[in-house]
């Protein structure tokens, strides 16, 4: 198998067409000669059927030769559907090769070349415009041999026939091929537009979705549909002007194909009738003849396809033909793990359009001494901190990390050396714990494939074995170790709490959480009875509503979802025979009648319309129904009327609701309902709803919700504090702490961690870095988004934990901070104007100066 050592932007389109595939092309090449074969067949079969078989009147003969004909029809039909078969297998595996391969040589292009290609364009090259080349490549052998083959063949039988008939049978297709190629430049330059506008499209549509709270927070809604409409409109045009070019192709070869039988029919027809060709010969000639079109068509289509394949196939890899940054793995040696020690001397950077970022900067920085950099924004301490993480390339000077230029070291050598975290880190959709390990994960498998790919074998075992010793996947004390140093301990416990587990998947735990609920109700029932109000199905919960305290469970049917019960035929059904259907249209006529008197005199505040079950939008139609009321009995309300007033009483929560009161009598009413509902629905609709039951776990709550098995009596932040803090302590006691952390270790994050606030995503990146405990550590602002107290705990491990062992260069943005460094390196318009301890700078009174006493 042929390898490629250039970059994959700078391979042909052809190829991909025998890499990886050889054997395959080989298989479909015999595959088409036999197929040639069993298509020219049935056209003898023909001629001898009318010339033979009919003219003798011999049955025999007819039998025989339509038995030859119907197997090599269905021999022809079995090869065909085989030709297509690994056709189909080649060109997914082309495309697939060729998305993996660009896809890996993009990830390596320089950062800047991102700064400049929207992310829609490199979603739609890897997409969309490789799926083309990929069906070229699946084409690019059997479609050309079997269709000229099957020319020559069938060109040959008609020659055999008749040469005379066959030369001007045959000369319309040398105008075909004249006038083809003048249609398809203008196909390939409509094309070329094409696969623009539709790059430019997709950086469009993944703009507006990225910067959606943008657009909505400006209402530019019009403005971006606008922008939106005009590229659409232009494809569009650019779209029909392609799809005519092309159509235009197949108008042009179908209407001289089709001038093919017409001289056939005129010469074939005047040969014949002077006796000059046999009636079976100009059958099968007209046969022959007529089925030179489909080869001829799949011709021209197959030359459509690689013309158009060559224009999206050039124009996506030559949009990524960019330098890559560095090598991912070293050539012939394992990856450096170097020491922290850094040397900068006369580093320079600027632009291609010729701005100087960084002017002749020069600092050593020992293994283990850590730094700040400062200085007023765009001094250029952040593209320095990315210059030394080897991000951004440098354009003068040098950067050594152990002796070593850091240009010239490769990813991976960074990667076992190097921790970084930025001030807006991105974080994948997947677990917490799967980000936490990102770095690990990734250093590893990069240590394992450069072994294998440069070594072989045995070097792969020892890297492996090196990985084990040194770097091995972190242990569960490793990862709980790392989310208390970040304060990640207390969020990643709280998804724990906050997960649902399935008693069926986790017996064991769930069983133990049902004996700890008795434990935490008899431990801290009293000390928290002022803000919990614990199950119990012989008492009323007046910090639930009427609805939860009928069912007394979880439903788990969205048809009884609590929002839907008063449209719910058989809840209402249930209701009358429970006598419970008067009672709660009275207690929501009560209830209309006693709050919406009072809410239309107040202002229309939310906290107002927490205290009843009236929801802000309701108010004007209940205070239209109030009216109806004096006027009209319960029972003569309309339907929907007498549900809008079951929803308010079903929705009524004594312990919240103070706007209103609730009968005495009607506690012993829904006490008894809750019995008879429990009953019929065990009966009737058992898997409907999860009732709560003491002594069983309960899977659509939460773990938290399973142990305290109650509910707050307010939505206080210091009620949920005490709880929590009770449930912690309980953890502990019962060894189920760490277990808990797991669990919460496997809380999706979301897409870019959507499902996790900003504080908590840069958390989250500074364990990512942690985990790999590397010997340089860059900080690029990397607390900002931390509370006063996290920053502080993040600044006291760094002083505590990692000076002597872990080099640190670190942009700073709180000033009051630099005290913990060594040094301070002081920038200002991409220069170095000052480096010192901190006193030393203070003392100075220079630019360090002037910024502390600037910022307070």
């Amino acid at each position: 198998m042929k390898t490629y050592s250039q970059p994959v932007v700078k391979r042909s389109l052809f190829s991909w067409v025998f890499s990886e595939n050889i054997k395959l092309q080989i298989l479909l090449v015999l595959i088409i000669m036999v197929m040639v074969a069993t298509r020219v067949l049935p056209l003898e079969m023909q001629k001898r059927v009318v010339n033979e078989a009919i003219n003798l009147g011999r049955i025999d003969l007819l039998l025989r030769y339509c038995g030859i004909y119907l197997a090599a029809v269905m021999a022809t039909s079995t090869l065909k559907f085989l030709t297509n078969s690994v056709q189909v297998i080649i060109s997914q595996r082309a495309t697939a090769a060729m998305r993996k391969k660009l896809y890996a040589h993009i990830l390596n292009l320089p950062l800047p070349f991102f700064r400049n290609t929207p992310a829609g364009t490199v979603v739609a090259s890897l997409v969309n415009e490789l799926a083309m080349p990929g069906n070229f490549v699946g084409m690019a052998v059997a479609v050309p041999i079997s269709n000229i083959l099957t020319l020559v063949a069938f060109t040959g039988y008609l020659v055999w026939l008749n040469p005379t008939l066959a030369i001007i049978s045959l000369s319309i297709y040398p105008v075909v091929l004249f006038l083809v190629p003048l249609l398809q430049k203008r196909v390939n330059r409509a094309n070329r537009r094409r696969v623009d506008l539709t790059r430019n499209l997709s950086s469009k549509i993944t703009e507006s979705i990225t910067g959606i709270h943008e657009i909505q927070g400006n209402s530019a809604h019009s403005l971006e549909n606008n922008k939106y409409g005009r590229l659409v409109d232009r494809l569009y045009r650019v779209r029909v002007r392609w799809s005519l070019f092309r159509g235009g192709i197949k108008i042009t070869n179908g209407f001289f194909t089709s001038l093919g039988p017409f001289l056939v029919f005129l010469l074939g027809g005047y040969l014949a009738i002077k006796g000059q060709l046999a009636l079976g010969s100009l059958v099968a000639f007209l046969s022959a003849q007529e089925k030179l079109y489909e080869p001829w068509k799949e011709l021209i289509e197959f030359y459509q396809v690689y013309q158009d394949a060559q224009v999206s196939y050039r124009r996506t890899m030559d949009y990524f033909d960019a330098p890559q940054a560095n090598a991912l793995l070293p050539h012939a040696r394992e990856p450096y793990e170097l020491a922290g020690d850094l040397e900068v001397s006369n580093l320079s950077m600027a632009t291609d359009d010729g701005i100087t970022l960084l002017d002749n900067i020069s600092f050593n920085l020992p293994a283990g001494e850590h730094i700040a950099l400062v200085g007023f924004s765009g001094s250029g301490k952040s593209t320095l901190a990315l210059c030394v993480a080897q991000l951004y390339r440098y354009t003068g000077g040098h950067i050594r990390l152990a002796g070593h230029e850091v240009a010239d070291l490769t990813k991976m050598d960074m990667a076992r050396t190097m921790g970084i975290v930025s001030q807006s880190p991105f974080i994948f959709d997947g677990t917490l714990e799967e980000n936490l390990l990102y770095g690990v994960a990734a250093r590893q498998m990069g240590g394992a494939e450069g072994a294998k790919q440069f070594s072989g074998p045995s070097a792969a075992n020892s890297a492996e074995q090196s990985s084990r010793q040194g770097h091995g996947q972190p242990t569960r004390d490793d990862l709980i170790r790392v989310l208390h140093h970040t304060g990640l301990f207390a969020d990643t416990l709280r998804f724990g709490l906050n997960t649902q587990l399935s008693s069926a998947d986790h017996p064991e735990l769930t069983a133990h959480l049902v004996d700890m609920r008795s434990r935490f109700q008899a431990e801290f029932g009293e000390s928290l009875k002022r803000y919990v109000e614990f199950f119990d199905a012989d008492a009323y919960l007046n910090h639930s509503s009427v609805a939860a305290n009928i069912s007394f469970g979880t439903f788990r049917d969205e048809s009884f979802a609590m929002d839907r019960l008063p449209g719910n035929p058989y809840f209402n059904t249930f209701l009358d025979r429970a006598d419970l259907a008067r009672p709660l249209l009275t207690l929501g006529a009560e209830i209309s009648s006693q709050v919406v008197g009072i809410l239309e005199h107040l202002p229309p505040d939310n906290a107002f319309f927490e205290q009843s079950p009236i929801k802000p939008g309701e108010l004007p139609e209940l205070k239209a129904l109030v009216g109806r009321l004096k006027k009209l009995k319960l029972h003569e309300l309309t339907t929907p009327d007498q549900q809008l007033l079951l929803t308010l009483a079903l929705r009524f929560t004594p312990g919240k609701h103070k706007m209103a009161s609730f009968p005495a009598m009607l506690v012993q009413l829904v006490l008894e309902g809750r019995a008879l509902f429990r009953e019929l629905f065990e009966k009737e609709h058992p898997a409907a709803i999860t009732f709560y039951d003491r002594g069983t776990y309960i899977d659509s709550q939460t773990i938290l919700n399973n142990i305290f098995f109650g509910k707050l009596k307010s939505a206080s932040t210091k009620a949920e504090e005490k709880v929590h803090q009770r449930i912690v302590q309980l953890l502990i006691d019962e060894d189920l702490l760490e277990t808990i952390i797991e669990i919460g270790m496997q809380h999706s994050v979301g897409s870019q961690g959507e499902k996790l606030s900003g504080g908590q995503r840069q958390k989250l990146a500074l364990g990512r870095a942690f985990l790999k405990n590397p010997r340089l550590l860059v900080l690029d602002e990397a607390t900002s988004a931390l509370d006063n107290a996290s920053q502080t705990r993040v600044q006291k491990l760094l002083a505590n934990n990692w000076k002597g062992s872990t080099s640190l260069i670190s942009v700073v943005h709180r000033l009051d901070t630099l005290p913990h460094y060594d040094r301070i390196l002081v920038m200002k318009a991409g220069k170095m104007v000052e480096m010192g301890s901190y006193d030393e700078l203070m003392n100075a009174k220079g630019v360090l100066h002037e910024l502390v006493h600037g910022r307070r």
